[in-house]
């Protein structure tokens, strides 16, 4: 991660345009901080991909969209890399947000950015019209930056994908878990099942309902992922449900879109989420300087008593 940060950072300077590959269930959690740190020092604009548009709620997508083209030099662009329409859109899009390149003696330079597992390689296959980045279900699987060309004017610099070194919010990590953004050796699966649960209940209980056939009143994440095991037959030896085969049914079904069209976050929950976190930030710091001012007047009474 340290080595494709420096050379994005090297390589930013070179180019015109950012393409950021985000997914649309999760646009701010999938968002890497860093990437609109480079583009913002270089004074890059940037075209936001909403992908796996077919997977997210469209009202929250919509709501998505209106959240970036409300900053500037940025465009917002909903869609899904199975629609080949939808790619065939997207160098026309940059282009506009570069008018001054795309001639031969200036060609539109473009590096594509994205945490992992977002679609980013299977993006810049559908637009080359050919495999040239290797596709996998697991996050990582771009391990080098590539250099390729779309066309005689436009130039792509594709880059692996980049977590940042610290997630600042719980709910982020696990988001970013339950989309398969982080692999599964980092993660317990049922704990991510059961957040994934909970916001569920929350948000989408109808979905549930038409899925699993149950209903939801009174239902928490845990409760939940039992009633799928249930309802799937999932036991282990001795009779009992098995938990953890519940718990890997239920990210599998939001992951492959069979629970229906879900979006994990909406500009709305986001900035309540930052509000809690920043509180709770704030008592953190209260707290302990609270106790280093304890503990320095202890200290002092020490120093008065000797």
């Amino acid at each position: 991660m340290n080595a494709a940060k420096k050379e994005a950072a090297e390589q930013m300077e070179n180019i015109d345009l950012v393409i950021e590959v985000l997914d649309a269930r999760l646009p701010e959690a999938s968002c890497n901080p860093l990437v609109d740190q480079l583009r913002n020092f270089r004074q890059r604009p940037c075209l936001k991909i909403l992908n796996k548009t077919d997977l997210a709620d469209p009202v929250a997508t919509a709501a998505w969209k209106a959240f970036y083209e409300a900053r500037k030099g940025v465009t917002a662009y909903p869609m899904t890399t199975k629609k080949p329409l939808d790619v065939a859109r997207i160098p026309d899009l940059a282009l506009s947000l570069a008018p001054h390149r795309g001639v031969p003696t200036k060609p539109l330079r473009i590096m594509i950015m994205g945490i992992p597992n977002v679609g980013k390689s299977t993006l810049m296959n559908a637009l080359l019209k050919k495999r040239v980045a290797k596709v996998g279900d697991e996050p990582a699987v771009t391990k080098v930056q590539q250099k390729l060309y779309l066309g005689k004017h436009t130039v792509l610099v594709d880059t692996p994908g980049m977590l940042w070194p610290k997630i600042a919010m719980a709910s982020d990590g696990l988001m970013l878990a339950a989309s398969h953004a982080i692999g599964t050796n980092a993660l317990i699966e049922e704990e991510v099942a059961e957040f994934l649960g909970n916001l569920l209940l929350e948000r989408y209980p109808q979905l549930l309902t038409a899925r699993y056939g149950m209903k939801t009143d009174g239902l928490d994440g845990i409760s939940l992922i039992e009633h799928v095991a249930a309802r799937r037959g999932f036991r282990v030896r001795g009779g009992e449900f098995d938990y953890e085969k519940g718990a890997h049914t239920l990210l599998q079904d939001y992951r492959t879109g069979a629970l229906g069209r879900i979006s994990l976050e909406t500009p709305a929950s986001r900035a309540a989420a930052l509000a809690q976190h920043a509180a709770e930030v704030a008592e953190k710091t209260r707290l302990a300087e609270e106790k280093a001012a304890a503990k320095a007047e202890e200290a002092a009474r020490g120093k008065r008593g000797s």
